[in-house]
């Protein structure tokens, strides 16, 4: 019971992010979201953190050393990826973040916005894609080619840490049907990113907007 509201309390606040991330990057007009699109983003975030946290689980479960080593890659990777982004850009530091604070303060509070984004990216797609060289911090541009990198990576890794579980799997699964756990889960992840697909090609409130779709751009 207590995992469920766990989870529920997660998915919904990853639906607040995402609404408010569409309302930052398109605050020039009056955004309104239909309940379609309020469905979309629960059922996408659902499936997504939802296997995310299992396949996680399950891999530990049966290789508990690696799994720390998988968590660290994958936090630093989307740690310093905001920074060499901004560092190949040469972009000016960022000093317009607030007045009073000093360097090494931007550089903290910087740093802390990039943990949080690595934290969020370790289970999900972020609603919010982190800018530095952006005076908002935030990039306003829709990258479907970076999305689509995200999704089938993180499908090709969760794929991956589950035939590892499969192979490695001990006698606590002897009453587990592996194989349709293994086939539920990898469907359950690809009806997360089915029900992204429909948010953004049918129910997304700033959809006209977009210089191409997301199938075009696929």
């Amino acid at each position: 019971i207590f995992m469920v509201l766990s989870l529920l309390s997660i998915v919904y606040g990853a639906l607040r992010c995402n609404i408010l991330a569409i309302k930052i990057k398109y605050d020039d007009y009056d955004i309104r979201v239909k309940p379609a699109a309020y469905l979309c983003i629960f059922m996408w975030r659902s499936f997504e953190i939802a296997t995310r946290v299992t396949v996680l689980v399950l891999f530990g479960s049966v290789v508990r050393i690696w799994v720390f080593l998988i968590v660290l890659l994958n936090f630093l990777g989307f740690f310093f990826y905001p920074w060499i982004i901004f560092w190949l850009s040469k972009s000016p530091f960022p000093e317009n973040i607030e007045k009073e604070l000093s360097r090494v303060g931007t550089t903290i509070v910087l740093c802390l916005l990039t943990f949080l984004y690595a934290g969020i990216n370790m289970f999900c797609w972020s609603a919010a894609q982190v800018e530095l060289s952006d005076p908002d911090l935030i990039s306003k541009s829709q990258n479907w080619y970076q999305m689509t990198v995200y999704y089938i990576v993180r499908l090709m890794e969760n794929a991956f840490l589950l035939l590892m579980w499969y192979i490695y799997r001990t006698d606590f699964y002897l009453y587990v049907c592996a194989p349709m756990l293994f086939l539920q889960l990898l469907i359950g992840y690809c009806m997360g990113i089915f029900f992204m697909l429909v948010f953004y090609q049918f129910c997304h409130p700033c959809k006209k907007l977009f210089s191409s779709s997301i199938t075009e751009a696929l």
